[in-house]
């Protein structure tokens, strides 16, 4: 049935989704299951706006589907996590990309795991990253962006907060659908996530413990 989810969800079957993912949790499957079936689903959605055959109203569209599943979903993950608190994230997705869809599903996962973020949202400039860097004091920024034309905005990021002289007080993690390790060494990250709980465990690895 997952595969019926992104198949809803890719389509703009944005009623059949919400059914489905309802049948799902009253089933009593793994919610992180259903919310890989959503990040699947944007990632196709994605393509299809990167192809022209998608526009902005269809994204939106899956946006508001994906906050609606999250909203299904969390309560049935907020019970499975323990109450370790963890540090600061701060997460955006970089100039010259729209996309929060994916950003999105790793700030839930992050919020539940216990650490503390902060969503400097879609289109952000490298300047905004190091301002925020600055003044939240995160331990760990992430990246994130779905077009390929992301790759020079989260190089020119990470170029930024170096010459602001932040580099070596915080990890940088990248992700969206096309990341890889070679944009990673482009853009010089830290690491790259290929989905949003690859991006949870990062983030727990770099900062290493609970936050006092």
């Amino acid at each position: 049935m997952s595969d019926k989810l992104v198949d809803a969800m890719s389509n703009m079957k944005e009623q059949e989704a919400l059914e489905i993912t309802q049948a799902l949790l009253d089933d009593g499957k793994n919610p992180m299951d259903i919310l890989d079936a959503s990040s699947k689903a944007m990632e196709i959605v994605g393509k299809r706006f990167e192809s022209g055959e998608y526009f902005l109203p269809e994204l939106m569209m899956a946006g508001e589907m994906l906050k609606q599943i999250s909203e299904m979903v969390k309560p049935k993950i907020k019970g499975d996590v323990n109450s370790k608190k963890w540090g600061k994230v701060l997460i955006g997705t970089v100039r010259g990309d729209i996309h929060d869809i994916g950003k999105d599903i790793v700030i839930f996962l992050l919020d539940v795991n216990g650490f503390e973020v902060r969503d400097l949202g879609i289109d952000v400039p490298p300047e905004k990253f190091v301002e925020e860097i600055r003044g939240f004091q995160p331990r760990v920024v992430g990246m994130s962006g779905l077009l390929t034309l992301a790759y020079d905005g989260m190089k020119d990021t990470v170029r930024a907060i170096e010459e602001a002289g932040l580099r070596d007080g915080v990890k940088i993690m990248i992700g969206g659908g096309q990341m890889t390790e070679k944009v990673k060494e482009y853009a010089g990250a830290d690491a790259f996530g290929k989905d949003a709980m690859e991006g949870v465990a990062l983030a727990k690895n770099w900062i290493g413990g609970a936050v006092k």
